[in-house]
């Protein structure tokens, strides 16, 4: 019965993607004859391949209900033949498991490479989901979508440079990714529905909702050039202080059009490159540090935000100035990439947000949950919230050590996890979808900064937090002044900004003798 039930559901879903598919040829329109009639042979095989491989995802996820243990993301067939009959708990079991964790995310990683295009962006995505995939699909896909990308042919830049500018190449966009773009997002958004049709607790809508917003403005180059001059400029104006440690390329504006952007070329290395780093004397601390207060002031007081940072969006060179620290090594410099997903912040959600991670980082249990429940996740969701901003368990997130946010990288940090999220895998699936949009890009936004932080100072830092907690602090006791309306209120603002100078002074000298600690015991 069961077999019957799960086969017709296969092929429901195989037949359901694939005829709809087929109609969504007709919305990748283009202009150029040859372009279309290369689409329309080349759709019909992607969107296929989708909704074969969305069938036996299906399929999988539907036997991990009567396997029993399997959590809500073991959804290849793999799973079934390969855990059948393994005890419950048992080494083998688990052993087994991380197996076929590893060859799934394998065939998601071909998937992706194969159709390209916004695929290479959901593998990226997933890539910066530790708390709702296995670590395997984390390590493989960020491995593979970040580093190894497929690449346009040199005849692909000439086509593009000459339709756009009449005249030979130096710099190109994907040709192929415009063109099928708005037949890619059809598919996925067909999948997602049907899959949450067929089975209602597999709910990734959420995805889809991001997806719609934010792709047409990543494919529009001059947007993206236009978030580039926008992005320096904000740190200019209301970042001084550490505006020559932030840089994009310049524009080179005569050359760009909507599908050809031309810029400055940068040498550095790769924002995570520890070898690169030593040999350009650049401290990673340092560039954890640097990382952590640019996104912080992009997120707490410019409200404009560069959501897409992964480690192949930034480099890092020696400060242009040749400025030394005090300890010889040289100062770091960021160089921002590809700044075709920004978002907005209203004042509003940013003093919040705001306000929701200066609570994180004093553990003030009461401002956690209601700036929570102000950005959307609830009176039963706010600690599941702070769990996945933080990657801590409730009890963690609000305890009073100094320490009690820093994740240290170890296989007992990832066990633990990869616990919480198979047992909450239903209540983060809600939460992810009752979010707003730009929450969610911050969740992505500080997904992708956390990997970045992780590999340079392997973990957390410490330092880190309190970065966050002084920009916070500061974004929200500026609102405060710009709102208080008697001389009175001024004086209290006044009182809870000495107040809180004082604790992270206090929390700086505790890291300070830390750390002293630690090089004499060394």
């Amino acid at each position: 019965m069961a077999a019957r039930y799960l086969w017709r559901a296969k092929t429901k879903l195989l037949l359901a993607a694939t005829v709809a598919g087929g109609g969504a040829v007709a919305i990748a329109n283009s202009d150029d004859p040859a372009s279309a009639l290369k689409l329309s042979t080349a759709v019909p095989v992607r969107l296929f391949r989708d909704a074969f491989t969305a069938a036996t995802i299906a399929f999988g996820f539907v036997l991990g209900h009567y396997i029993g243990d399997l959590t809500a993301y073991d959804l290849l067939l793999d799973y079934e033949y390969s855990l059948w009959g393994l005890p419950e708990g048992s080494f083998e079991r688990e052993r087994t498991k991380r197996e076929v964790h590893a060859r799934s995310a394998l065939r998601l990683q071909e998937l992706c490479f194969k159709n390209g295009g916004i695929y290479i962006k959901l593998g990226q995505h997933i890539s910066q989901l530790e708390y709702l995939v296995p670590d395997e699909y984390v390590q493989i896909m960020s491995q593979s979508m970040l580093n190894r990308c497929p690449v346009s042919s040199y005849d692909q830049v000439r086509e593009v440079v000459k339709k756009e500018l009449g005249g030979a190449p130096d710099e190109i966009q994907h040709t192929h990714m415009t063109d099928t773009a708005a037949a890619d997002y059809a598919t996925v958004e067909l999948i997602v529905n049907t899959l949450h049709w067929l089975f209602p607790s597999f709910d990734y809508r959420w995805l889809v909702d991001e997806m719609r917003e934010s792709l047409p403005k990543e494919l529009d180059f001059l947007i993206e050039a236009k978030n580039n001059i926008k992005c320096m400029d904000n740190f200019r104006r209301l970042s001084p202080h550490i505006s020559e440690y932030v840089y994009a390329p310049k524009i080179h504006w005569n050359l760009s059009t909507s599908k050809l952007l031309v810029m400055e070329f940068i040498d550095g290395a790769q924002v995570n490159d520890l070898r690169t780093l030593q040999k350009l004397e650049i401290h990673p601390s340092d560039v954890s540090k640097l990382l952590s207060q640019a996104f912080a002031e992009m997120m707490f007081k410019h409200g404009f935000v560069h959501c897409d940072p992964h480690a192949a969006n930034v480099l890092v060179r020696p400060l242009p100035s040749g400025s030394r620290s005090i300890f010889g090594k040289k100062k770091p410099q960021l160089v921002l990439l590809d700044h075709g997903l920004y978002k907005d912040l209203d004042l509003s959600m940013r003093i919040n947000y705001a306000a929701l991670w200066k609570g994180l980082i004093f553990s003030d249990a009461n401002a956690i949950k209601e700036n929570s429940v102000k950005l959307g996740a609830g009176e039963d969701l706010y600690a599941l919230f702070a769990a996945i901003l933080t990657m801590k368990p409730w009890e963690k997130v609000i305890d009073p050590a100094m320490d009690h946010l820093v994740v240290h990288g170890t296989d007992s940090d990832r066990a633990e996890l990869q616990m919480y999220a198979s047992q909450y895998f239903p209540q983060i699936t809600e939460l992810l979808r009752r979010l707003p949009r730009v929450i969610l890009l911050m969740l992505k936004t500080n997904d992708c900064i956390r990997a970045v932080n992780r590999s340079l100072m392997q973990g957390s830092s410490l330092e880190a937090f309190l970065i966050v907690g002084r920009v916070s602090s500061e974004a929200v006791i500026n609102s405060k002044l710009s709102h208080s309306t008697s001389f009175l209120s001024h004086i209290h603002v006044w009182v809870e900004e000495f107040l809180l100078e004082a604790r992270l002074f206090g929390m700086q000298i505790a890291l300070w003798l830390f750390k002293l600690q630690k090089a004499l015991t060394l």
